[in-house]
């Protein structure tokens, strides 16, 4: 018996995870709202059920925002949302692309002021 720790080999076992191309079109949101100076760091979770892209302000703090992705919810609502830190959903949908245009608005805001 090998000593080597066994890796999860379906996407059961390892969890719902972003796309890559929906990855992108995140950290292309990322970087705008960074050079804007408005998120500093992030993380990614990848659950049983969901896909978690957390934004924060500084690290030690609650995360800004939460942009998640439940596949079971594809076909009803929609299978990503944006979380604010109060738990409010900003907006859900189909489109992942639409949905983080929330997230856009804000940025416009921020550097209007």
């Amino acid at each position: 018996m090998n000593s080597y720790a066994s890796f999860p080999q379906t996407p059961t076992e390892q969890g719902v995870m972003f796309q890559r191309t929906e990855l992108n079109l995140i950290l292309a949101l990322y970087g705008r709202m960074v050079a804007a100076g408005e998120w500093r760091d992030y993380g990614i979770s990848s659950l049983k059920d969901c896909a978690i892209f957390s934004v924060f302000r500084r690290t030690a703090e609650q995360p800004l925002y939460r942009i998640e992705k439940h596949p079971k919810l594809r076909n009803r609502q929609g299978e990503y949302s944006v979380i604010a830190m109060d738990g409010r959903i900003l907006k859900r949908g189909h489109d992942l692309r639409t949905v983080l245009r929330v997230l856009d608005q804000k940025l416009i805001r921020a550097i209007s002021d």
